[in-house]
């Protein structure tokens, strides 16, 4: 599967790459993942504020590539995260950890499960992982949306 054949079947939309989107987007993950290292806040807090960031981050890398998702559309989420193997390139193994947190989310949002430390601090490095990785190749392959307009 491409992007043009995601963008085919109405998973994605067109939409012009813009630098101040996508640093917001790259700001907000950030402050989300200070959010998520905050140990007084209770664990599902913690580890949706953590998935917050993995969606803003592979959001902004498929920004970058012109596109977004079609939120009208059922499955979304799981477009974001699939896509970063070809938005950035990430290792179809990690992207399988990411989904699994994606399920984990659902899981606890759908059913009040409890949330693990574990899976919560799992969760942060992940997110960290991914926002460092897609910050990266924005450095490398879209270097004009890595700096804010004046």
């Amino acid at each position: 599967m491409s992007l043009q054949n995601l963008l085919k079947i109405g998973q994605l939309k067109e939409h012009p790459a813009d630098a101040g989107e996508v640093q917001r987007l790259l700001a907000a993950a950030k402050r989300n993942l200070a959010d998520a290292r905050v140990t007084t806040i209770s664990s599902e807090t913690r580890f949706d504020a953590a998935y917050k960031t993995v969606m803003q981050a592979a959001l902004a890398a498929l920004m970058a590539h012109g596109y977004r998702p079609d939120t009208n559309r059922p499955g979304h989420h799981v477009t974001v995260v699939q896509g970063l193997t070809l938005t950035i390139g990430l290792a179809p193994a990690r992207v399988t950890v990411l989904d699994t947190l994606r399920r984990k989310r659902n899981i606890s949002d759908y059913t009040g499960d409890d949330l693990d430390d574990s899976s919560v601090e799992h969760c942060i490095a992940e997110a960290e992982r991914l926002l460092q990785d897609v910050a990266g190749w924005l450095k490398a392959n879209r270097p004009h949306l890595t700096i804010p307009k004046k």
